[in-house]
Order: structure tokens, then C-alpha cells, then sequence
């Protein structure tokens, strides 16, 4: 895949997948407050829909890697859009019987769909090319990812014909099973895909001189660029879900009118900053700092949503967003450089990470019940200076003897 005529299929197909996990997502957002309102519970519990569909990573992110390695990553891709097929199959009923357990079910499942497809799409477009310009192919990942964020209320709020104050979760039966017909055909076109099996340098045992940090090494746990970049995407995930998660929630809580429409706050600061990684990596800018730039606007949009009067505040959580946008390009090839063999448990370890997502949402959820939503960002303050550390240091780190 050296010849760069190569890439434009696969990107293009892999961009249609970081399109759908993005939507599969983005669905949340939108049911969130339906089910707060529907099912009278607090915005702690409703924030345990983003919890069930991120917490599969920690527990299907190896299995993933796993199925991966036996049946390579094109059939992977195609299984997971399967599995999301099945999860929201299972929606319906959940819409049926009104039963909040049953919702938690569902997106568990589609939690697992989207462990499989990011752990195949994610060290695929890593490894598709030289790996100081993967974070200009991660961009563009980026923007069809970001995207569907906010596609996903819009088509559901267009579908109904409803706001989100005013739907129901009876309302929710058609665009589910419009969504099941999508994903099976996408399931299908995956398979059918022109995408060739890739290896990162040296992933082949007998090859393992050609990434000499890694020949001598025996465990994964003798990277610690690898475990520390993994604990800044566990970071990373979270603080990016609230940034993009909570826009319609906030706005309702701010009583602002069509709050389905401030979906796109987000979106649109995370697609500014891919757009810049697109234009400036790795030719004017570096993986590292990008990653430092980042992080100071992370601190600095997360500061002022709240300190700001709360009627402007909700449009700063588009400078957290754009703080965001080249955190995830630059992290993963950060962390998975010099992997060699190890690069798939490598893989594994960091959407096992993705984790992260199911706890930082929740915590602000609970947050936002004590001490109201605007004060509930301050989660995402401290999160940024840790990722801030990783890009001026976390990631130089490097165990060069095995003891």
C-alpha cells in the first residue's frame, strides 16, 4: 500500500464506516433526554445509556483483536455491522414495553458492534500508510466520524416529526427500523469492499528486526508509551463523549428552543481542527505538538463554559470540540509506534481504552444532578492537562532493556 493512488478506496470505504459509528453514537444524544422525560428518571441514570455502550470496550476490546487476527479485519468490519443490525432490533422492543433496563440492553449490544468496528477500522487506517502521516488519514476519519454526531438527531427528529421535548419513546420504531436496513446493507457492502489485509512494520514474528524496539521485548507491558497513551485515550473518550453527548441535554436543561439543533455546536469545532491536521500534518506540524495545541484549547474552552453567563457558555463547548478534534488522530499513532509484533494486542489495549467513554459521561451526569449542568464541565478541566502532559512527554517514554 505504498502507492498513494492505493489508499482512495479503502479511505473512502473506511470513512463510510467511522460514518457509522459516529451515527450509531450520535443516536444517543438524542436519547438521552427523550428517555429522561419519557421515563421520568434523573440525568445520572440516562447518562447509563453512553455507559452500557461504552463499557464493552474494556470487556470485548481483546476478543475483538482476537477475531481480528483469525479473520482478518475486512470480515471483522462486516460482522460488526451485524451486530449493530441486532442491537437495534432490539430498540424496539425497548420502545414497546418502555422498560429502561431493556434500553440499557440495547445499547449495550451496540456498544459490542462498535468495540469490533473500531478495533479494526482504527489500526487499519494507522497502519494504511507511513505512519508520521496518520494523523492526516485520522483526520479525515475524523470529519466523516463527527458528522454523523450530529446527523443522528436530525434524522430522528426529521423521521418522527417531533422535537425532542415533545417525542416519545413510541415514536422511535421507524427510524429504528429504517436504521437496521441500513446497517445490514452496509454489513454487506463491508464485505464486498476492495480493502486489502494491512501489517504495521514488523507485526510479522519473523520480520520483528525490522521494529528493533520491539524485538526484545516479551509483554505488552513493556511499553510504557503504549500503557500511558492508553490511560490519555481512556481520558480522551470521555472528555470528547461530554463534549459531544451533552449539547442537547444542556440545551434543554438551558430551556433554549429546537435543542436537537445544537447538535452541531460540536461537530462543527471538531471538523474546523481535522480540516487544520488535514492541511498541516506532517508537513508544517507535528503528531506531538498537535496534540499540545489541543490541549490548551481543551483548557481553555473548558474554562470558559464555566465561567461564562450560561446563555453563551453552551457555544464554547464548541472550543472544547475543536480542543478535541486531533486529540484522537495523534494519540493512536503516538501510543501504537514501535509496537512491531504486538501491534494488534497493542490495537486492543487501546479501545479497551474507549472505556472511557462510559465513565466520564456518567460521572457528569451524576454531576450535573448536584451541582447543576453548567458546573458539571469542570470534569473536563483536569482531563485536558493530563493529555496535555502526554503530548509534551507521556509519549517519549520508552523501556529499552527488558529487567
Amino acid at each position: 500500500m505504498n502507492n498513494k493512488s492505493n489508499f482512495i478506496i479503502p479511505i473512502a470505504f473506511i470513512g463510510m464506516m467511522f460514518f457509522a459509528i459516529g451515527f450509531a453514537l450520535g443516536i444517543n444524544s438524542f436519547l438521552i433526554p427523550v428517555l429522561k422525560g419519557t421515563l421520568d428518571i434523573s440525568s445520572g441514570a440516562s447518562y447509563l445509556i453512553l455507559a452500557a455502550t461504552f463499557s464493552t470496550f474494556i470487556i470485548f476490546g481483546y476478543p475483538a483483536a482476537l477475531t481480528i487476527a483469525k479473520i482478518g479485519y475486512k470480515k471483522t468490519m462486516s460482522l460488526s455491522f451485524l451486530l449493530f443490525a441486532i442491537a437495534f432490533a432490539l430498540f424496539i422492543p425497548s420502545a414497546s414495553s418502555g422498560n429502561f433496563i431493556y434500553f440499557l440492553i440495547a445499547s449495550f449490544v451496540s456498544g459490542i458492534a462498535n468495540t469490533f468496528l473500531q478495533a479494526s477500522v482504527n489500526p487499519y487506517i494507522t497502519i494504511l500508510g507511513p505512519i508520521e502521516s496518520a494523523a492526516k488519514r485520522m483526520s479525515i476519519m475524523g470529519i466523516c466520524n463527527k458528522l454523523a454526531w450530529p446527523v443522528a438527531p436530525v434524522f430522528l427528529a426529521f423521521v418522527i416529526g417531533k422535537n425532542t421535548t415533545d417525542t416519545l419513546i413510541s415514536d422511535l420504531y421507524l427510524p429504528f427500523y429504517i436504521i437496521i436496513g441500513v446497517f445490514i446493507l452496509l454489513g454487506l457492502l463491508s464485505l464486498l469492499a476492495p480493502l486489502p489485509e494491512v501489517k504495521a512494520v514488523g507485526e510479522d514474528s519473523e520480520n520483528a528486526d525490522d521494529c528493533p524496539y520491539a524485538a526484545n521485548k516479551t509483554s505488552i507491558w513493556q511499553f510504557p508509551h503504549l500503557l500511558l497513551g492508553a490511560l490519555t485515550l481512556f481520558f480522551y473518550v470521555g472528555v470528547e463523549t461530554v463534549a459531544l453527548g451533552t449539547l442537547v441535554d444542556y440545551a434543554t436543561s438551558l430551556n433554549l428552543p429546537n435543542a436537537s439543533s445544537y447538535a452541531w455546536i460540536s461537530p462543527v469545532g471538531m471538523v474546523i481542527g481535522y480540516i487544520c491536521g488535514i492541511v498541516f500534518i506532517p508537513k508544517y506540524l507535528s503528531q506531538s505538538n498537535a496534540l499540545i495545541i489541543c490541549s490548551l484549547l481543551g483548557i481553555a474552552g473548558a474554562l470558559l463554559v464555566v465561567l461564562t453567563p450560561a446563555a453563551i457558555s453552551i457555544w464554547f463547548i464548541a472550543l472544547m470540540a475543536l480542543g478535541c478534534s486531533l486529540m484522537w488522530p495523534a494519540l493512536w499513532p503516538l501510543a501504537i509506534a514501535d509496537l512491531g509484533k504486538f501491534t494488534k494486542v497493542g490495537s486492543s489495549f487501546l479501545v479497551m481504552a474507549i472505556a472511557g467513554g462510559a465513565v466520564i459521561p456518567t460521572i457528569y451526569g451524576f454531576l450535573k444532578d448536584s451541582v447543576g449542568a453548567q458546573n458539571s464541565y469542570w470534569i473536563a478541566l483536569p482531563i485536558y492537562i493530563f493529555i496535555l502532559y502526554y503530548g509534551v512527554s507521556g509519549y517519549k517514554i520508552r523501556r529499552n532493556t527488558v529487567n
